[in-house]
């Protein structure tokens, strides 16, 4: 892994594979590790770009934190590593909470995005009953349990778990605190540019878990498809079909970019 500082922080990030450039933003668990099933079956079309997210893993912080425009750091973060990295356009995929950050890099840096792809950003302020879930997850960190077996399919819950139980190293119980503390009630209260995102909705790929339609993260990009005037793109698996699919989950993602 290589490093990158941005004000406020040492971002960790690694370059694998050849041609345009695709960047991987991660969601809660925040780091680029979630995507390694699927950086070597990209890597031959693609300049695969995984990081860590600041305050995840290895990206380390340095000094005070903007908490109150966390999201705005977070693009940022991207739009700064993507001008280090190229002086051509990019491909953004995103999933969960990385979704929301790619569509915010949509709006604010467009000239740096040529695509993006957003899987499942759980903005619950999209919803119609956003007042119910808000106040729900308001209450998830006193009861985990309760977000992985309501938000999530029970092939996601076991995922979850599995990867937590198999892949925990002295990251995960920090990442998962600062996750719960900065990022789970206040990145799906997000209000989105739609005017800014409308601009350039012919960019914007919006895509579900085929497996886990009707559960709490595919819900928003239903909202957001009719408000942009764009269709649904349905990949392998649920929330987490990257980690439980990736060779399907990738192939499927290839076919979507060479389109």
């Amino acid at each position: 892994m290589s490093t990158f500082a941005v004000p406020g922080a040492q971002l960790s990030y690694e370059v694998s594979g050849s041609g345009p450039i695709l960047l991987l933003i991660p969601g809660a668990s925040g780091t680029g590790e979630s995507f390694r099933p699927l950086v070597s079956r990209l890597i031959s079309r693609y300049q695969v770009v995984i990081y860590d997210r600041r305050g995840f893993s290895r990206s380390s912080l340095d000094g005070s934190q903007d908490y109150e425009h966390r999201l705005d750091t977070d693009a940022d973060d991207v739009r700064r590593l993507l001008e280090y990295l190229t002086d051509q356009s990019a491909i953004v995929f995103g999933s969960s909470s990385g979704a929301i950050v790619a569509l915010e890099v949509m709006s604010r840096s467009p000239e740096q995005v040529q695509t993006v792809v957003a899987h499942e950003p759980p903005i619950v302020s999209l919803l119609p009953d956003a007042a119910r879930w808000l106040t729900f997850l308001d209450g998830v960190p006193q009861a985990m349990h309760q977000f992985g077996s309501s938000a999530l399919g029970s092939v996601d819950h076991q995922m979850l778990h599995h990867a937590m139980r198999e892949h925990a190293n002295e990251y995960t119980l920090p990442n998962a605190t600062y996750w719960m503390e900065h990022e789970l009630r206040q990145y799906p209260r997000t209000e989105l540019d739609l005017a800014k995102l409308s601009a350039h909705a012919e960019r914007i790929v919006l895509a579900c878990g085929r497996e886990a339609q009707d559960r709490l993260p595919a819900q928003p990009n239903r909202v957001l498809a009719r408000q942009l005037g764009r269709e649904i793109v349905t990949f392998p698996g649920g929330h987490l079909g990257f980690l439980s699919s990736p060779a399907a989950f990738a192939n499927e993602l290839l076919a979507v970019l060479t389109s």
